[in-house]
């Protein structure tokens, strides 16, 4: 939260069942720290919550995450978020995401809209 993430929840019975953090970091938006209570997976909530976050801006939407979190990998791909080309990713976690290089080796990008290897080098310039 001290580097800017703002949290945007959903409360469903009295409970707070989904939290999602979104950082704008230059000239984009990071989604950060996306969960959801299991018993409220599948309900729909996070596809509207994202479908909100990104109707609120204008700059591309950038997630990294795992490599190996499958599940992560899918659910962002089914909320028209696209891998980004393998030759982008660590140039797009370095410039945007302050993590270890043992971290950028394991992880990968998916972008909203999609970004091509070229796209991504034209948005780290311009940031």
């Amino acid at each position: 939260m001290a580097a800017g993430v703002r949290f945007t929840g959903y409360v469903a019975d009295g409970a707070l069942v989904r939290v999602m953090g979104l950082q704008q970091v230059r000239n984009v938006c990071l989604i950060r720290h996306a969960y959801v209570l299991p018993a409220w997976q599948g309900h729909g909530i996070a596809g509207k919550l994202i479908a909100r976050l990104r109707g609120a801006g204008d700059r591309p939407f950038l997630v990294g995450t795992w490599r190996a979190a499958a599940w992560a990998i899918c659910f962002y791909e089914r909320y028209g978020f696209a891998r980004v080309p393998d030759e982008a990713v660590a140039p797009l976690l370095r410039a945007y995401w302050q993590i270890p290089e043992r971290q950028i080796d394991t992880s990968l990008v998916l972008a909203a809209p999609a970004l091509s290897v070229g796209d991504a080098a034209r948005l780290i310039a311009e940031a």
